[in-house]
């Protein structure tokens, strides 16, 4: 920038005249006058304010990770849940087996008294009192789950029969159970005595 002074022909000093003589950078005057004018304004050559691509691929890393995560915590819950409902069911089914195992015992040591009781019946000396004791010792004990096992007529099995008399048929073409000689026992899937039958089957081949 310089000043030059001028006179004019009678003496007098004219008003000094301001020239800039630096040198000014097309690009950034463009875009200064965009900028002014409400354009749009292009990159600055130091970078600021220039969207950078690295930006959006790091957002979706992170909607990624946030994704796997989220399934990372979901299976968790699922595997915990079902070891909860495996361990409920285990213990449900470790409480009825205990108490299967209990009525059991204690059913297996009435099972004597049963058999007084239906000795007793066979010769008709159960009457009374003692007939309505033994109905209600019957109902509870039935109430407990006791079955008892062994029917005239039944086919024979050998894991719930234990046959005490064997009478050969040449008419007979299956072993059935002709009479019980003392009733079986058995508590849900447990057998806790085989019923004692006489059989009738075929004749053995000669």
């Amino acid at each position: 920038m310089s000043k030059e002074p001028h006179f004019t022909r009678r003496g007098e000093r004219s008003p000094v005249v301001v020239r800039d003589l630096r040198r000014v950078d097309p690009v950034i005057l463009r875009a200064s006058r965009r900028q002014d004018a409400g354009g749009p304004v292009g990159p600055r050559p130091d970078g600021v304010g220039e969207a950078r691509p690295d930006s959006g691929r790091a957002d979706r890393t992170e909607a990624a990770q946030g994704r796997e995560g989220i399934a990372e915590l979901t299976a968790d819950l699922q595997r915990v849940k079902a070891e909860y409902d495996n361990y409920r069911k285990r213990v449900r089914r470790d409480r009825l087996a205990i108490r299967e195992i209990a009525v059991v015992n204690v059913l297996t040591g009435l099972l004597p008294v049963l058999d007084v009781v239906e000795e007793a019946r066979r010769r008709g000396d159960v009457n009374g009192a003692a007939a309505v004791i033994s109905d209600v010792l019957e109902e509870r004990l039935a109430a407990l789950g006791l079955q008892t096992v062994g029917a005239a007529g039944e086919l024979f099995d050998p894991h719930t029969h234990e046959a005490i008399t064997y009478l050969a048929s040449g008419a007979a073409s299956e072993t059935v159970c002709t009479e019980v000689l003392r009733h079986g026992y058995q508590v849900g899937g447990h057998l806790i005595r085989p019923a004692q039958v006489a059989v009738t089957g075929p004749s053995p081949a000669a």
